[in-house]
């Protein structure tokens, strides 16, 4: 079963768009493994480094409001799947970004905004690692020594989605 969680990577941002996640240049690339290069390098944030150390090491994305808005593309979930990033949480996401993410067995999880401040007062922790166990439906965050856990909510479609490995394999499984 995949694992989904272990560092994260905090875009302290709202409306990141798709082609800050993947610019629209790459889109003609042949695979999804062509695209790893290019995860995040159009976005702009005061001290990000999209080929730093902690982008290449994040396993998880907290962000803000309406992530994943613009252009409706697939590319931009492949990217963090080829980057072996397994979750994002937000407070918000666009639509066929979250149900493109949960199509290829990718976790995207909404909590609201106290939640997410929380989850960013531990932004500036080297060591902090957020884990998501989707059966439970609980988000485990740790550093700077402190924890928390924290419940979210999946409809039980995505969730079944989510632990199946995306829809490709929901449907091996399910027809």
């Amino acid at each position: 079963m995949k694992t989904f969680g272990g560092p994260a990577l905090f875009l302290d941002r709202a409306d990141i768009n798709t082609d800050e996640i993947i610019p629209a240049k790459y889109l003609n690339e042949i695979t999804k493994q062509d695209l790893q290069p290019y995860m995040l390098e159009d976005l702009k944030l005061a001290g990000f480094d999209p080929q730093g150390e902690k982008t290449r090491e994040a396993r998880v994305v907290v962000s803000r409001a309406n992530f994943g808005c613009g252009s409706s593309r697939e590319h931009a979930p492949w990217v963090f799947e080829v980057n072996d990033i397994t979750a994002v949480i937000a407070e918000s996401f666009a639509r066929i970004f979250r149900q493109n993410m949960f199509n290829c067995g990718m976790a995207a999880i909404e909590l609201p905004k106290e939640k997410i401040d929380l989850l960013f007062s531990y932004a500036g922790y080297p060591d902090t690692s957020i884990f998501v166990d989707i059966a439970a439906q609980k988000i485990n965050v740790n550093g700077g020594g402190k924890g928390e856990v924290l419940p979210f909510e999946l409809s039980p479609f995505d969730k079944a989605l989510v632990l199946a490995g995306g829809w490709v394999d929901y449907a091996d499984q399910k027809y």
